[in-house]
């Protein structure tokens, strides 16, 4: 499968734990999330502009803690327009935006971004309780794909 996320081709490291099953791969957490974002899970200020066919808008905080939570490493956020951080990993010197692609052709610049924590983020009710809802729908489909093997 040909992947278009930021840094999907050095995307190669390791779970640091065995949580989500089949989860081996920041690709194959792409893969599961494909199937969970949802507009419920995007921000709410982007909701109205959320669709089908860009799946990973508004997703990218609760998306790079999920994938800190299976992977380790770190969270770093780039300052957009508007005061916000887009969020995405670094582990080790392997960098991965997952939601990246929400930004169409715009070049975002991974160098030098302060670090970002998930108590800050989760400070805000809504955006735990959406990462809340996506680690749980990962759960399931992971619990899931284990029974049918």
């Amino acid at each position: 499968m040909s992947y278009s996320f930021y840094g999907w081709e050095t995307a190669l490291v390791p779970p640091a734990n065995n949580e989500f099953k089949g989860i081996d791969t920041p690709q194959r957490l792409y893969d599961a999330l494909s199937g969970i974002w949802c507009e419920y899970t995007c921000a709410p200020r982007l909701r109205n502009k959320w669709s089908k066919e860009n799946i990973t808008l508004g997703q990218c905080s609760i998306t790079a803690f999920l994938a800190q939570d299976i992977f380790g490493g770190k969270v770093y956020g780039i300052l957009r327009p508007g005061g916000n951080y887009h969020c995405y990993n670094v582990i080790g010197d392997v960098v991965f935006d997952l939601t990246s692609e929400q930004f169409g052709d715009e070049k975002l610049d991974y160098t030098d971004n302060p670090e970002q924590f998930r108590e800050v983020h989760f400070a805000k009710a809504e955006k735990r309780e959406r990462y809340e809802y996506l680690r749980e729908k990962l759960k399931e489909l992971t619990e899931h794909d284990n029974e049918r093997e």
